[in-house]
This record gives structure tokens, sequence and C-alpha cells, in this order.
């Protein structure tokens, strides 16, 4: 491509020159123009975050930041002076690059970061000579099958305490922030002309570093093979801020031991939430003569060979975040239907149909909304969506870790939910009945959807929090679910009451961002 980040830094600097409706867009070399991800001075400065209510901290001044040098002080005028006069006279283009990268957002790159990891270790393991598939090792992650497999459960967990650990740490690094109120260093000293635009938000602790240190905590759990890839981008993400000159080094140091010890209390609950034994196998044998016991004359069965064990069966008992355990099983969807009942069969006919004459369209939503390996599933979608709506509402840092925060707590609820209700039930998936699919082949119960289930969970919260794009984000949910029965996946049963599932989850995380006292 051609389009590099120095062009993206220019954009940066010349794009307050167009007015309000004035756009930079670059073109790549294959004809695919894309809106480049600029910084922005947010449109509220959400003064009284520091007062927001956090997920797992008990308050936003559970750790303490000390206070930082007066602005007189000469160790402070040191750093003011340096930023000047030796590190800003003498960048390179690499560090222009990186500012121009991270000045998109903090929470937004590192969203993204996590992301293109979930999309890289989305890699079913190959069964062995032995016909038998062996489970990633996270004490030898860089083994193959790699650690972590990030299928649609797993990739919404990381995402989850990735965005909780962003928004407890920014909401802790704002109470501080109006405590001590220390102005940026181009306030403090006029002669400094940034390379970012500078709100009036206080500089200490700096928000990036918040952020660089608490996602540099979770990822690292999450992805403990990409430690080298995460180390340089937690330093990067650090340097590209004084680069700037809109944070000296001592901003840095307290926002990087604020995050990290935000996101130590943060990585404390993710140990104990019951991921561990999300595959117990042993469990199996008990679910199906369960679901058996409930009426489900077929249960699923794998159409692999050799026949692979059912993905995450026990995932369904991991800690939810909005909602507790009876609440779960009070809203688990009702039983589905009976392979050969009449609402089956009409269903199966459906899919039939679908099988013979798929229309252009039909193919073009079931590859679109895919998002199987070698993607960053579901979740990851659903967690872009979010990001550019925030991106493009020009949200304050705090705000758009809120609102992922919200989003991805509701995809996590929606994946354990989903999970429960599939292993409750255990239905046969279309495939038993000699239906083939392109868009490949889940290795786990039919009833519910999980596309289903996550988009709307997620669609819900965005079209809380976005109400001018509710019905936008309806249809997306919609044409996700739909997408399951054009890829000859699921029965249409799997994807109505899947959404009406999501849809339900995604409420309990509005009610608990409407009392999380933010105003929004």
């Amino acid at each position: 491509m051609k389009n590099t980040y120095k062009n993206i830094l220019k954009a940066i600097i010349i794009a307050p020159l167009l007015g309000a409706g004035g756009a930079v867009v670059l073109s790549c070399d294959k004809t695919v123009t894309e809106p480049l991800k600029e910084a922005y001075v947010p449109t509220k400065l959400d003064e009284n975050a520091g007062t927001w209510k956090p997920y797992i901290l008990t308050s936003s001044s559970e750790v303490a930041v000390a206070a930082p040098k007066a602005a007189s002080d000469a160790a402070y005028l040191k750093e003011l002076d340096s930023l000047k006069n030796k590190i800003m006279p003498v960048l390179t283009p690499a560090n222009k690059d990186a500012i121009a990268y991270w000045g998109a957002g903090a929470v937004y790159r590192w969203n993204e970061i996590a992301r293109e990891l979930a999309a890289r270790y989305n890699i079913p393991p190959a069964s062995n000579a032995e016909g038998k598939y062996p489970v990633p090792d996270a004490a030898n992650p860089l083994a193959d099958p790699k650690f972590p497999f990030a299928n649609p459960p797993y990739t919404a967990r990381a995402l989850a305490y990735l965005s909780v650990a962003q928004y407890d740490a920014l909401v802790s690094a704002w109470n501080y922030k109006y405590k001590y109120n220390r102005k940026a260093p181009s306030k403090n000293d006029a002669t400094i002309s940034t390379l970012l635009p500078v709100s009036d938000l206080p500089s200490y602790p700096s928000e990036d570093a918040v952020v660089a240190a608490a996602s540099y905590t979770i990822l690292v759990a999450m992805f403990p093979g990409e430690v080298p890839f995460l180390d340089a981008k937690l330093a990067e993400a650090k340097n590209a801020r004084v680069w700037a000159g809109v944070n000296v080094p001592s901003d840095i140091t307290a926002g990087d031991a604020l995050g990290k010890a935000v996101a130590a209390k943060v990585m404390a609950k993710a140990r104990v939430d019951g991921m561990s034994a999300s595959n117990n196998q042993t469990l199996v044998a008990g679910q199906i003569e369960a679901a058996k016991s409930r009426g489900i004359k077929d249960t699923w069965v794998s159409q692999e060979i050799p026949a692979r064990p059912p993905m995450l069966p026990n995932y369904g008992s991991v800690a939810t975040w909005n909602f507790d355990r009876k609440t779960l099983e009070s809203i688990r969807p009702k039983m589905p239907y009976v392979v050969g009942s009449a609402e089956w069969q009409k269903e199966f006919e459906e899919l039939e149909k679908i099988n013979k004459s798929q229309t252009r369209e039909q193919a073009r939503i079931a590859n679109y909304w895919a998002d199987g390996a070698g993607s960053y599933t579901p979740p990851g979608h659903w967690s872009r969506e979010a990001a550019n709506l925030c991106h493009e509402n020009k949200f304050s840092e705090v705000a758009t870790a809120r609102t992922m925060a919200l989003v991805s707590t509701a995809l996590m609820d929606a994946g354990i939910a989903c999970w429960e209700t599939k292993y409750y039930y255990y239905t046969p998936r279309p495939q038993q009945f000699g239906l083939k699919t392109s868009v490949g082949l889940p290795n786990f119960p039919s009833y519910t959807s999980g596309h289903s289930t996550f988009s709307a969970a997620a669609a819900t919260v965005l079209g809380s929090v976005f109400p001018s794009k509710a019905a936008e984000m309806t249809a997306k949910a919609k044409e996700a679910s739909e997408s399951r029965i054009y890829g000859l996946i699921h029965f249409r049963v799997d994807c109505e009451l899947g959404l009406v599932h999501g849809a339900k989850i995604g409420e309990y995380a509005i009610a608990r961002g409407k009392a999380d006292g933010s105003g929004y």
C-alpha cells in the first residue's frame, strides 16, 4: 500500500483545516478505500467519570496514585524542556508513524490488537496420527496446536476482560486526573508544538498509558505466546504520547502503574470464573442422557472424521457479568422442535429448498457473516462495530471503554447462556440429515444459534448507546442470524429464538449501564 502512517499523520494535522464537513480519505493500490481513523478532541471530556461505577474495583480510588510534581517544580520543568528540546526535534519517520497509529485512540487500538490476535489463534486443532485431537497447552503456547484456540466463546471472554480492565482503569484515572489537575504540557508551555490534538483533559496520569498497561496485562494472560509482540506494542503506545508532545514521562509512569494494578485485580476474577473447567469432556455422556430425558430423540453427533469432541461443553457454567445463575436458567429458551415433528419437518424442507436453489444474495450473506476459522469470530465482528461507532461519535477514552465493556460483557454473557442452552438440549445439526455447508461445520450442538445470540445481545446494547443506529444494528443482527440458515448451519428455530435470547441478555447490560452514573 502507498498509504503509510506518515501519510495518516499529515491527514491528522491538516484535517482541522478542512472544516466540520471535511474528510481525508487515502486510497490504496487495489482501489479499496477506507476512511482514516483520525485523532480528535472528544465531544465530551466526561469530567465526572471518576464517579462512574466500575466492574471490579470497589471505587475509583481503590488503587492509590501519588500526586504529581507541581507545574513550577524543577523536575517537571526539566521534563518539559527535554520534551521540547531533546525528544521532539529528533523524531524519526517511524516515531511519527507510531504517533499517527496510536492517535486513533488507545481503547480503539488495543481492542483492534485483541481482535487481530483472536483471528491469528482461531485455528481448530487438527487430528493426530492416532485419530485424536490434542488440546492446546497454555504452558507451551506455541506448540502445535497453539494455545489458545480462540473460538467464539474464548474470544468473547478475552474481549470482556480486556474491556473491563480498560474501563475500570480509566474510571480510576479520571478520578486522579481531576483530583490533581495537571495540565497538558503544551498548556503549561505554549512553545511546545504537539503532533496530536490536545483537549482540556488533565494529563496525569496518562489515559493512554493506563489503557496500554491494563490491555497488555490482560492480553499477555489470554495470548501467552505473544509476549514479544505485546512488549513492542506496549512500549510503542507509551512512547508515542511523549513523542507527540502530549505527555511527559511522569504522566506515563503513573498511568502505567495504575493500569497494571487495576488489570491485576481484573485477572484475579478471570482465574476463578470457571473457564478452566469449560472443556470438561467427562460431562458429555450425562448431558446427552439428560437431553434425551427432556424429549430430545436425536442428539448432536460430530460429522467429522475422526469424530471431534464437542467444543467447551461446560462453558455454560462460566461466571456471567450482568446477571446471576438463576436468571440465566430463567431466560433459557424453550424446548426446540423435535426431529420428525411437523414443525421440524417444515424447517428442514426450507433448508432443502435453499440447498437446491440458494440465491447469490443468500450466499453473500452466509459468507459475509461466517466469521469462521481464521477470523476474529462473531464477538470480534461486533467489537469492531462498537469501536467504530465510538470513534465516529468522538467519544472520550473513558466513554469508549464504557461502551466496549457493556458490549463485550454482553457478548460473553451471550456465549455463556447460549452454550448452556446448547448442551442442555444437545440438538442435532442439519448436516446429520444429509445437508452440506460451505461455511464451516461447528463441532457443538445446534440449538440455539451462537451467531444469533451474540448478534442480538450486541445490537441491543449498541442500539441503546447509539439510538440513531438502533434500527441499523437490529437489521444487522437479523442478517447475521439468517446467514446461518442460508449457510445451512442452523434450523430457523435455532436462529429466531437465539435472537430473542440475545436481546434479553443485552437488556441486562443496558440496565447495568443505566445504573453506572455516567448519564449516557
